[in-house]
């Protein structure tokens, strides 16, 4: 068993990644068009815009390039999900779940939790940790 920390975070992270992959193999549609849909999603862009928020969230660098890929394909306009786009996302997100409910089902609602609260923490303090290197 591997101990908790990168190493097994990374394992974890590229397993998922792959049957993410998998899934929109055939959608024409990257992992990190993926990740800039499911953001957009989430409709709490502010004034930021979701070129700011899409490149401090996910870290893309190219942030404005993937939204313009997006819009051209007709999931995004401006910052908003079109009904294209919102129906690839719910109908995707359907998809990944039947495939992970393997992964998910079954485990006791309280490790669930404490692996949220813990996953969430180390994300919040990876993410300090990234600004603080970026500003050096």
């Amino acid at each position: 068993m591997i101990e908790v920390g990168p190493q097994l975070i990374g394992q974890v992270e590229k397993t998922l990644g792959a049957l993410l992959e998998s899934v929109l193999r055939d959608s024409n549609i990257s992992e990190r068009e993926w990740v800039t849909l499911r953001i957009a999603a989430q409709n709490t862009n502010g004034p930021a815009g979701l070129s700011a928020v899409v490149s401090d969230r996910a870290r893309f660098a190219d942030a404005e390039q993937i939204i313009g890929g997006l819009a051209e394909k007709g999931l995004l306009d401006g910052d908003a999900l079109t009904m294209r786009g919102r129906e690839f996302l719910d109908q995707t997100g359907a998809r990944i779940s039947r495939l992970t409910a393997p992964i998910w089902g079954g485990l006791p609602t309280a490790d669930v939790e404490a692996a949220t609260r813990v996953l969430n923490e180390v994300l919040d303090r990876g993410r300090v940790v990234a600004s603080s290197a970026e500003s050096s």
